[in-house]
């Protein structure tokens, strides 16, 4: 016989248990975090190549700008892929393709090969799991709360930056450039069980709504689900003047973080005499940091216009690359900390108010129009990874790179003030699973006037079709 009490526990510790949406999102962002190991490769090895193989900064550089490309081309994709095939299969795929492109670079012995395996395999791979899987996780399995979940998931990023840059840096002095990327290898293929296991393709497999969604609701489909959405998803963005004033602000996010400051920012501080473990260290704080300030972003971002908070990020940003080239020294002294704490802060504090802006505007469409976005903060990081590694190598300094991103840093803040969206955000509470406190989404009261042209368009198309 079962006593009230044990039937008390019972409910309670099912009112407690946590929502589907939290465990899928803590498994994405272990695979993130997976994917991201290899972000630490290219900036901690460019000189142990360059003195084993000869090789340029320029042709280090270009590996890496193959790799952005295809990290951002291959993003709206991957996510018609996720649509059709599911999302398990296509993280497992993608994991396989970074470590199979790191382990194999162990045997490489001319440039072509570096082209190939950093540049076109772990490309693919890594641009599987990106900003595009972010947006389609957070729009698929959360309503409340999707400006944090965002925030959380683009810093695993940062958090694999964190994890891995000390130990890749530390593996490569002791042991050599082979051993690091060995270590990668093995990562990627570590995180592939946990995938299998905690990653879910729709709320509606487990027998759940979205996290925040009002009792009874329909599950909104995402029309992501053939190649030809993915390419109609940059017709969709490419109609809205919105989509292309993000597109340029955020190629020039890409510009200034991944391309530059991640590929460069350990060989410039070698230059002025730093270790490259003290560098590495440095690079991997600002990871710390960026974890902070993402989840931070993601929080303003369902209280704050985002508008404001991406002009006040990229001129935080410009003014710090200012004034770089005058902070790097052979030690880390106070000023090289202010611009690691504040450039860690402001690091992809930009994604969670730009998937806002995205979300205003294109609805369910979010994930494959972000992800076109993306696309061009990725191609802004292959120009950079390539265009600093030019400008050192003809320069013998990275100073006038650094100015020129101080400079597209200001273009990037007025691209963003000229977005006119009306839309208003409401905070307005959502039923959530019983249990828990009551959460507050936003809700965009009104829309603007390129939107609704947009959405007369596209009912008009239905009717013809009808």
């Amino acid at each position: 016989m079962v006593s009230p009490m044990m039937v008390v526990m019972t409910r309670t510790m099912t009112l407690r248990r946590p929502h589907w949406a939290w465990l899928v999102a803590a498994a994405s962002f272990v695979a993130i975090i997976g994917a991201a190991g290899f972000r630490a490769v290219p900036s901690v090895m460019m000189n142990p190549l360059n003195m084993e193989f000869g090789w340029s900064h320029a042709t280090i550089g270009a590996a890496m700008s193959i790799n952005m490309v295809l990290f951002g081309v291959t993003a709206p994709f991957a996510a018609a892929l996720m649509d059709r095939f599911g999302i398990r299969p296509i993280l497992t795929g993608a994991l396989a393709l970074i470590a199979a492109g790191t382990g194999l670079s162990v045997f490489m012995t001319a440039s072509w090969q570096l082209l190939i395996l950093w540049g076109v395999l772990v490309g693919l791979g890594t641009g599987s799991i990106s900003m595009g899987f972010v947006a389609t996780v957070s729009t698929r399995w959360f309503v409340a709360r999707r400006g944090l979940v965002t925030g959380i998931l683009t810093a695993a990023s940062a958090t694999g930056q964190l994890i891995f840059l000390p130990v890749v840096a530390a593996v490569t002095q002791a042991h050599g450039w082979r051993w690091a990327s060995v270590l990668v290898t093995i990562s990627a293929l570590a995180v592939i069980p946990l995938v299998l296991l905690g990653i879910r393709d729709h709320p509606r497999d487990v027998g759940t709504l979205p996290y925040g969604a009002a009792p009874g609701s329909a599950e909104e489909p995402v029309p992501t689900g053939t190649f030809g959405a993915a390419a109609g998803g940059l017709l969709t963005g490419a109609r809205v003047p919105a989509f292309w004033l993000l597109a340029g602000s955020f190629a020039i996010c890409g510009m200034t973080t991944n391309g530059l400051i991640g590929t460069h920012f350990i060989p410039a501080a070698h230059d002025h005499g730093m270790p490259t473990t003290l560098a590495a260290s440095l690079l991997a704080t600002i990871g710390i940091f960026d974890v902070a300030g993402t989840i931070f972003s993601g929080w303003l971002t369902d209280r704050v216009d985002p508008r404001l908070l991406l002009v006040v990020y990229y001129l935080g940003r410009g003014l710090s690359l200012l004034l770089l080239p005058m902070l790097l020294a052979p030690d880390a002294g106070p000023n090289t900390w202010v611009f690691i704490i504040f450039y860690g802060l402001d690091w992809v504090a930009t994604v969670p108010p730009t998937i806002a802006i995205c979300r205003m505007y294109f609805g369910v469409a979010t994930p494959v129009v972000f992800g076109w976005v993306f696309a061009s903060h990725q191609l802004g990081a292959a120009i950079a990874a390539f265009g600093a590694g030019y400008i050192r190598d003809a320069q013998g300094s990275y100073d006038n790179a650094f100015h020129v991103a101080a400079a597209l840093c200001v273009l990037a803040a007025i691209l963003c003030a000229a977005i006119r969206p009306r839309a208003v955000i409401v905070e307005e509470p959502v039923p959530e699973p019983a249990g828990g406190p009551e959460p507050l989404r936003p809700a965009y009261a009104g829309f603007t006037e390129e939107a609704d042209a947009l959405a007369a368009h596209s009912g008009e198309d239905e009717r013809q079709g009808a």
